[in-house]
């Protein structure tokens, strides 16, 4: 369907299982940005935090019962979905991840200009027949996306190696450098805070010594994450630096495994409605991934001004710029050359000054939400056609300058 500019507004449909880590931010980006330029967006999902927030952006949102994983749920899953398609008439769909790509696929299958981003592909989640059934099924429901959105050229690259016959273009994850940014002045992590004050944020933050040094790493508690790697390296990181901290932000299958292995020196901050605030007052956030789409975690720490380390896998790889590779990227299942780089970076505090900076300005420049949003609207148009803009409706502030 194309649309002509003075036509009706385009209605898109977002479907998306899982509903939380980076695949939700993204989610929730693009609907924030699609419904400002004037779509009518509805979004299938399970439900929520994330259901919840996007209701009050204004999206319609449509109730989709599904499993994070394939199973014998799949064809009501499908047939649910087909209704829902059904139901909204959208003029694209936009599938998220791998079960909602698998689902979403399956449900449209090639009738409606569909959109599929994998955020990490699921071959790469697992092993054996599970993972030859996933990849078999990537190289065959190609055929129905009109395009395949990878949020990096090192997730592209892994599809086409993986003889994945995709229409794909590149869009590189952003984050929104107005809610991502450093902590207040006078409130820099790593300094001892005046007498009974504490680090501000959660209560689970301000219970932590502001005097400590404080590495912090979010994401789902999973074995993609590599938290078990972090855990291993940590007990040489406290020989180095004693009294370092380290708090897993998130929640996931793994959490009583890591909590097992864990000392005492190690918090568990769960699930949080915003992790930005821990970032902000970490000294160190890591992310020692075995594999990766593009995180959004090392890009909202540096446009947070706070220093990475990050493993030289593809996907994290990019998330870095060049320049501060030396000292932010080590191989994967490595965890002594992990706790190298962490107690190294922890111990000088001037070149983790030097290293934030520097992800801040690389962030800024390759990584603004504003960029990656503009760029899925260009692909819609490409797909379905120009849209009339949304009409300028201004801000109190703005109808008070214009009447000035």
């Amino acid at each position: 369907m194309h649309l002509s500019a003075t036509g009706p507004r385009p209605r898109v449909l977002h479907v998306t299982q899982p509903v939380d880590g980076g695949v939700a931010r993204v989610v929730t980006d693009l609907v924030r940005a699609q419904l400002a330029a004037g779509l009518a967006v509805t979004v299938a999902c399970p439900g929520g935090a994330l259901a919840t927030g996007l209701r009050t952006l204004g999206a319609d949102v449509r109730h989709w019962h599904a499993t994070r994983s394939p199973g014998a749920s799949l064809v009501r899953e499908v047939r649910d979905l087909t209704g829902l398609v059904d139901e909204v008439r959208p003029d694209l769909v936009h599938a998220h991840s791998a079960k909602a790509g698998l689902a979403g696929r399956l449900a449209v299958r090639g009738r409606l200009p569909t959109v599929f981003q994998p955020h990490a592909w699921s071959f790469q989640a697992v092993d054996g027949l599970t993972a030859t059934l996933a990849l078999r099924w990537e190289r065959w429901g190609a055929r129905w996306a009109s395009r395949v959105v990878c949020v990096s050229e090192a997730e592209r690259a892994a599809g086409v190696r993986a003889g994945i016959d995709g229409r794909w273009r590149v869009i590189p994850n952003g984050v929104d450098p107005q809610r991502c940014r450093p902590a207040p002045a006078g409130t820099a992590p790593g300094r001892p805070a005046p007498a009974g004050t504490s680090r501000g944020g959660p209560p689970a933050l301000r219970a932590v010594d502001p005097a400590a040094p404080l590495v912090v790493c979010v994401g789902r508690l999973c074995r993609q994450k590599g938290q078990d790697v972090l855990l291993e390296a940590w007990h040489t990181v406290v020989r180095h630096v004693p009294g370092a901290r380290l708090a897993l932000v998130g929640d996931g299958p793994d959490r009583e495994l890591l909590r097992g292995r864990a000392p005492a020196s190690v918090m568990f901050a769960g699930d949080v409605a915003d992790a930005v605030p821990w970032l902000q007052a970490a000294d160190l956030v890591v992310l020692p991934s075995r594999w990766e789409g593009l995180a959004l975690a090392p890009l909202e720490a540096m446009a947070c001004g706070r220093p990475v380390v990050v493993t030289d896998v593809d996907g994290a790889r990019e998330s870095l710029p060049p320049a501060l590779a030396r000292h932010c990227l080590v191989p994967p299942e490595s965890p002594a050359l992990l706790a190298g780089a962490v107690a190294g970076l922890l111990l000088d505090p001037p070149l983790r000054e030097s290293l934030g900076h520097q992800g801040r300005r690389f962030v800024l420049s390759r990584h603004d939400v504003r960029q990656a949003t503009e760029a899925v609207a260009d692909l819609y148009r490409d797909l379905i056609g120009p849209w009339a803009p949304a009409p300028f409706t201004p801000t109190e502030q703005q109808r008070e300058s214009i009447h000035s």
